[in-house]
């Protein structure tokens, strides 16, 4: 049942109304009958009603009578008290951000309401919303979060109808919209930010399962960039924009090499959005020649990084002093290939030389140890030559960045056990201080200067500030379904997140607040949402649902944001 405001028909004078209606289905479907007219409640009628209608949890009845609230009542100060503390800030500041994309409207239009009682385009930007506020599992969504923070109020969805089953229902609703939710926000974005996508930055990482996932195909061991080999794990191709805003990710087996994947995530991406005039930027572990001779055959251009061992072959160039400088520690010099149509740009960088040097010296220092250690045993008792060269191997192994600097002889000497000398190679220690911080680039693009090569080039730090932001902010990692296609949407719900959180990020800038929004989301979030109960002299309690007020610092976020927290929340229900 639910009340419903009447008005006087025809010549009838009267004013309004109150009417108890119910509501009913049936098999010609919903119908409402009036069960009584209440008519022109006074005063004292209206609160108390406002009263009853506001205590049961999920109505918004009230809202039929905020023109006939009483402004002046008598109020036993005595009895105030607070009740329904929620998180109000950072559920607010993201529904803002989802509103900013068009993202509501979106999921609305391309996943159409059926028969379910809470839409799934809802449901989709509570799993959104929860995941930029307060990361966790979808159980923990229903049972937790969604009851203390503030999503109830804001979206209208009563928190007895978020369960985990319908949150597990809208991955799998959610995830056959991500072709046309990658090409709105792309069309989107553009149109806030004025972004181009006319270079393109390329990288790979790997996100690791708790469990053996048996019925996932895609889950499968291979090299962990979370330094947990021992768990299954899938790979995440994610291209982004030059200042990092994402375009578009894939999802690969967990064995898969980066290199193997360019070819698939470019015709992706280039059957989307077309070819144009796009440049390729990726790391050198993307890149081999049939890599790059797929990019040429395409007409595109690129800009990678090449393994460490070509740098051999421009060692005179590194000899040489024809350094020019584009900042302060970072130096290039542009050499051109023997075929002329490709340019290779040496780089060398101070801050990465002392870096790399200071890494070297300390493995170094650890296979001396080693060796020692070694050689001390070795005279104390007999080892046979195959146990020592063993465990000379697993030295090496642990210290590689400083094997080749040594020269290691295990030897028989003579009484059954084994002796170990070495020593030091100075060919390969010359070349490991000459090539210290030094790397190289290569493109195809003729036309640019070795600065502008470069500082394309290490934009690709967007891409992996990219990883590192869904993995420590939004906790994408461990995953912990196990079919493939929940799989697929919890990345995919975190990629949405991705978004919402580059988005702020891009509003700070504009604001001079910095693009880093970690900070201003943070102290946003700590606005609450309080219900405060005023007992008044009639023995009627009025419930008043307020903002906490926000502190000096949040108030000057919000106002150089350029939002403005709502005077009441009061949600239309869904």
């Amino acid at each position: 049942m639910y009340l419903r405001r009447m008005r006087g028909r025809g010549s009838c004078e009267a004013g309004p109304y109150w009417a108890l209606v119910e509501s009913r289905r049936t098999e010609r479907g919903p119908r409402q009958r009036v069960v009584a007219y209440l008519g022109d409640l006074d005063s004292d009628g209206r609160t108390a009603v406002v009263h009853a209608a506001e205590g049961s949890v999920g109505s918004h009845q009230g809202e039929l009578f905020r023109e006939s609230r009483p402004e002046w009542v008598e109020v036993d100060v005595s009895g105030v008290r607070v009740e329904r503390d929620r998180e109000f800030g950072g559920p607010w500041l993201g529904l803002r951000l989802l509103g900013l994309l068009g993202l509501p409207e979106a999921l609305a239009s391309f996943m159409p309401s059926g028969r379910e009682a809470i839409p799934w385009s809802v449901m989709a930007e509570v799993l959104v919303l929860s995941r930029l506020c307060d990361p966790s599992s979808e159980l923990a969504i229903a049972e937790r979060f969604y009851e203390r923070s503030a999503l109830e109020d804001l979206l209208g969805v009563p928190r007895d109808r978020v369960n985990e089953d319908r949150l597990y229902r809208a991955l799998d609703h959610l995830l056959g919209r991500k072709a046309e939710l990658e090409s709105h926000l792309r069309a989107r974005m553009g149109e806030l930010f004025g972004l181009t996508y006319d270079l393109l930055l390329y990288d790979v990482t790997s996100m690791y399962f708790e469990g053996q996932c048996p019925s996932n195909p895609e889950a499968r061991y291979g090299y962990s960039r979370d330094h947990r080999p021992d768990c299954k794990q899938v790979c995440i191709g994610l291209v982004v924009s030059h200042c990092g805003m994402p375009l578009g990710y894939e999802v690969f087996e967990g064995n898969r090499s980066d290199v193997t994947t360019v070819e698939e995530m470019v015709t992706r991406i280039e059957s989307r959005y077309g070819r144009a005039d796009r440049i390729w930027v990726m790391d050198r572990g993307m890149i081999s020649e049939e890599t790059l001779e797929f990019l040429r055959d395409g007409g595109r251009r690129y800009i990678v990084g090449t393994p460490r061992g070509e740098l051999r072959s421009f060692e005179l160039e590194l000899l040489h002093d024809r350094w020019e400088s584009i900042r302060e520690g970072v130096e290039v010099k542009l050499c051109r290939s023997g075929a002329g149509d490709e340019v290779f740009v040496l780089c060398r960088s101070r801050a990465r030389g002392e870096k790399e040097r200071s890494i070297r010296g300390r493995f170094e220092l650890r296979i001396e140890e080693g060796l020692q250690k070694l050689s001390a045993g070795c005279m104390k008792r007999r080892e046979s030559e195959a146990t020592v060269s063993r465990r000379v191997g697993g030295l090496l192994s642990k210290n590689s960045r400083a094997a080749r600097l040594f020269d290691i002889q295990v030897t028989n000497r003579g009484d059954g056990g084994a002796a170990v000398t070495w020593s030091e190679v100075e060919e390969r220690r010359e070349w490991a201080e000459l090539s210290e911080g030094c790397y190289l680039l290569r493109s195809n693009i003729m036309d640019w200067t070795p600065a502008d090569l470069w500082t394309a080039y290490v934009h690709l730090t967007e891409a992996e500030a990219a990883f590192r932001i869904q993995k420590s902010d939004l906790r994408i990692r461990p995953i912990w379904h196990q079919r493939a296609d929940r799989v697929r949407a919890h990345i995919m719900v975190c990629f949405l997140a991705y978004v919402l959180w580059k988005t702020l990020g891009k509003l700070c800038e504009g604001a001079g607040l910095g693009d880093e929004p970690r900070q201003v989301f943070d102290e946003i979030a700590q606005l609450r949402l309080v219900d405060v109960i005023l007992p008044t002299r009639t023995g009627i309690e009025i419930r008043k649902r307020c903002i906490t007020r926000p502190t000096r610092h949040q108030a000057v976020l919000l106002q150089r944001l350029g939002l403005h927290l709502p005077k009441q929340v009061s949600p239309q229900p869904v």
